[in-house]
């Protein structure tokens, strides 16, 4: 069986391509973005948040995997990395690509509900998780990647991630499943 799904969509590889060419390192890997394609398929007329959009490779899956009704707000302080997403997802009218501080758009945005968040940045994982799982509606999925060890990780934060861990473990209003796979997905539905 290969790990890969080749159905990815048709702009994932030219994003691939802007991103090593960026020396962008912290994008999602493959295999989750072939998870989160999956997992969007599930929301059917489903409003999606994505936290941290970087050049927008979970980004495109997220897409490929929604239906022509659901809608994809992406968040990213990066306005250089947000640029190699709107240049190849941006006409996509599903989409609405958001250059902002993670924090100030979450605290603005508090009141809204989504029954899908990719959390890939400190903001609504490590920062804000309260606020941004309270976003999320009742049946929805909340994933987060980089759970597993990562080259790129400072010193210290493996104890942030276990610390995180053990927290949404401890949440009564989630069920959890941790996948020890790709570079480590949890994977929690809101009761």
């Amino acid at each position: 069986m290969r790990d890969t799904d080749p159905r990815l969509p048709a702009a994932y590889d030219k994003i691939a391509e802007a991103t090593l060419a960026n020396g962008f390192n912290m994008a999602s890997d493959r295999t989750t973005c072939s998870l989160l394609r999956t997992l969007a398929a599930t929301k059917p007329n489903g409003d999606f948040l994505e936290l941290g959009t970087g050049t927008g490779l979970s980004t495109a899956c997220i897409l490929d995997g929604m239906d022509s009704q659901s809608t994809l707000v992406s968040i990213d302080y990066d306005a250089e990395l947000l640029a190699i997403a709107s240049d190849y997802l941006g006409k996509d009218p599903r989409l609405s690509l958001i250059h902002s501080d993670g924090e100030i758009w979450v605290k603005t945005n508090r009141d809204k509900k989504y029954d899908y968040i990719f959390a890939d940045t400190w903001h609504g994982k490590y920062l804000l998780l309260d606020e941004v799982l309270y976003m999320l509606n009742p049946g929805g999925l909340y994933i987060v990647d980089d759970m597993l060890p990562q080259p790129n990780w400072p010193e210290g934060h493996e104890q942030k991630a276990h610390d995180f861990t053990h927290y949404l473990e401890g949440r009564k209003d989630l069920i959890i499943t941790k996948l020890t796979w790709a570079t480590g997905i949890i994977i929690a539905v809101k009761r």
